[in-house]
């Protein structure tokens, strides 16, 4: 099939968006050719100058065996690594771009893990063949600027479709870690899956098991981070993939009948998604940790469902059995603790402003508010809104001029008071000075009371402080 107009123009588009980084690129390029040897802009570094975003990291493939490779970049590149080495992937830095050149490859896989027994080719059709999608199989020859597509990648790109360059069976079957690029990049990229890549997909998810709790982490978190989320998730729960590794996501697909109606929890997850993503972080990047939170908020009401004797529905305390939940499901994951914690707080959070617009918060109840929130309050004001998804637009209106009104009283208190760092009165050598006590847990105690009153009524001065310290003492017995 020859291209069409727009995808020949599409074509030249990629070259001009590569010459943008030729200097680097060209130059590579002939040393290798004096070498004797072939190179090529290969893989998604094609796909994304085709597409007019081609970034600094550009991946590269050759004919030259790494031995070689390094030869060739000895003296030119400003830094080295051989981490992927192993694999055939010699990676260096040159005028601040990031490049990674590796062997053709025609490795097969050993059907058990997702690991591939490394066999190199001598060809670029075979290395290209060997790849996961089609719109990742295109290659650019370096210094000639020639354009290789076997497989119809330009075409599938210009369609905004997902296909593999052979079978599905047989590209997810050497590695079923590829069932899940298929869905990250359909939300990555707002793309479409081949039917067949779908259907692949629905029969062979039980091959996911084969792959490392870390692969599929990785995934998932780019997933998450994609453009579209939502269509990402969508495809893990309807191809069945979420149920072999986060199956309290499709578990949010409670039962509604006439005599019970409550709200669509797995669709409600969805849209908290989806206006999570609408935020960003201070750098201008989505939020991992938001993203998580909003997936995950809701996870534990399936396990707090009770019908009442009126028929109505309630999940009391989900957020607390949600937020065990969360931690175990992230554990399992092999998520870190920076970002478990912070999921883990904003998900045990996430109902705590409910009930603010009945007038029932004191400055106590703010204090404490923002005081659990800790170095999470950013977030908690993004999920809490982001979880808003009533169709309601007075109801909504109500909710967001509550919120506001919240926002604005943090503010004020938090200009009367130093709310980032609330500290009892008295510190601990203040405490063991009045009550004639060694540091230990009568220290502790003490401690947490007046870190208690001070949530409760606020600053307090000195002598404030410590005639309610002396009360407490008193009252436990250790004074007079």
């Amino acid at each position: 099939m020859s291209p069409s107009p727009e995808l020949s123009a599409a074509q030249r588009n990629a070259v001009t968006e590569l010459l943008r980084v030729s200097p680097v690129a060209d130059e590579l390029g002939r040393r290798f050719a004096k070498a004797g040897y072939e190179l090529h802009l290969v893989g998604g570094s094609v796909r994304d100058a085709l597409l007019g975003r081609l970034g600094d990291d550009l991946d590269f493939c050759t004919d030259a065996r790494p031995e070689d490779t390094l030869k060739i970049i000895k003296g030119w590149a400003e830094a080295t690594w051989e981490t992927g080495r192993e694999f055939g992937t010699i990676g260096l830095q040159r005028g601040g771009l990031r490049l990674e050149i590796t062997t053709y490859r025609a490795e097969s896989y050993d059907g058990v893990s997702r690991n591939p027994l490394v066999q190199y080719g001598d060809n670029l059709h075979d290395d290209l063949v060997r790849r996961d999608f089609t719109i990742n199989a295109m290659a650019v020859s370096l210094p000639g600027h020639e354009f290789a597509d076997p497989f119809g990648g330009l075409q599938d790109l210009a369609a905004r479709v997902i296909r593999t360059p052979g079978t599905p069976a047989q590209s997810f079957g050497d590695d079923p870690l590829r069932m899940l690029r298929a869905a990250r990049f359909a939300a990555q990229l707002r793309f479409d899956l081949d039917p067949a890549v779908r259907t692949a997909m629905e029969h062979m998810a039980a091959d996911l098991d084969r792959i490392t709790a870390e692969r599929i982490r990785d995934e998932v978190s780019k997933l998450l981070l994609g453009a579209d989320p939502v269509t990402g998730l969508r495809l893990l729960v309807d191809t069945g993939l979420a149920d072999r590794f986060l199956p309290e996501l499709a578990g949010l697909k409670l039962e509604i009948d006439e005599h019970a109606q409550h709200k669509d929890v797995y669709e409600h997850t969805l849209k908290v998604v989806s206006n999570a993503a609408g935020y960003d972080t201070a750098d201008g990047g989505p939020d991992l940790v938001l993203r998580l939170a909003a997936l995950l908020h809701d996870i534990g009401k399936p396990a707090t469902k009770a019908v009442g004797a009126d028929g109505g529905v309630s999940f009391h305390h989900h957020e607390m059995v949600g937020a065990r939940m969360a931690k175990t499901r992230l554990k399992a994951l092999k998520y870190p603790k920076d970002v478990i914690g912070p999921v883990v707080a904003l998900v045990g959070l996430h109902l705590r402003f409910y009930g603010y617009g009945r007038g029932e918060w004191t400055d106590s109840a703010v204090r404490r508010y923002v005081t659990d929130a800790g170095d999470q309050l950013a977030r908690l004001h993004k999920l809490t809104r982001s979880d808003c998804t009533t169709r309601n637009k007075r109801k909504a209106a109500l909710l967001a001029a509550d919120y506001d009104a919240l926002e604005q009283r943090i503010t004020r208190i938090q200009a009367e008071e130093d709310l980032a760092r609330v500290r009892p009165d008295l510190d601990g050598n203040a405490i063991m000075e009045l009550l004639g006590v060694p540091a230990g847990p009568v220290v502790g105690r003490a401690w947490k009371h007046l870190k208690e009153l001070r949530l409760e009524r606020g600053p307090l001065d000195r002598d404030e402080a410590e005639a309610e310290l002396q009360r407490w003492a008193r009252a436990e017995g250790l004074l007079p």
